[in-house]
């Protein structure tokens, strides 16, 4: 299963060849959100195992880009990831989900350390 860390999609995002799924709930999503994503709100029902929303979405997906999915974490994301790839989509986990993002974004010393234990360990 493919990631993609924040730098990686903020310099490559403008390129057009990513669609940024946001799979939290719409409250969080309206309160904080990756600028051009899209919100399908299945996060609630990932987490219980049901996969059935994110699948009766699929035809709202292009299926010409890359799908990067977001969650809080990326937990949850990286199960809407195995559902797009399992349905043939290009997809990806944003590393980290919006804490990463918003660590990334903030250039916080926690995102700053966890990058390069991440660069040093396999």
């Amino acid at each position: 299963m493919s990631k993609i860390s924040p730098p990686e999609l903020d310099e490559r995002r403008s390129s057009g060849d990513y669609y940024v799924l946001d799979i939290r709930p719409s409250e969080s999503y309206r309160r904080e959100h990756i600028e051009g994503s899209h919100n399908v709100p299945v996060y609630g029902d990932l987490r219980r195992g049901d996969e059935g929303e994110l699948r009766r979405s699929l035809a709202e997906l292009p299926d010409d880009r890359t799908v990067v999915t977001v969650c809080k974490a990326g937990i949850v994301a990286r199960k809407a990831t195995s559902v797009l790839e399992k349905e043939g989509y290009d997809a990806a986990t944003l590393a980290g989900g919006m804490r990463g993002w918003n660590g990334y974004q903030n250039g916080s010393v926690g995102y700053r350390l966890r990058s390069a234990i991440g660069r040093l360990l396999p």
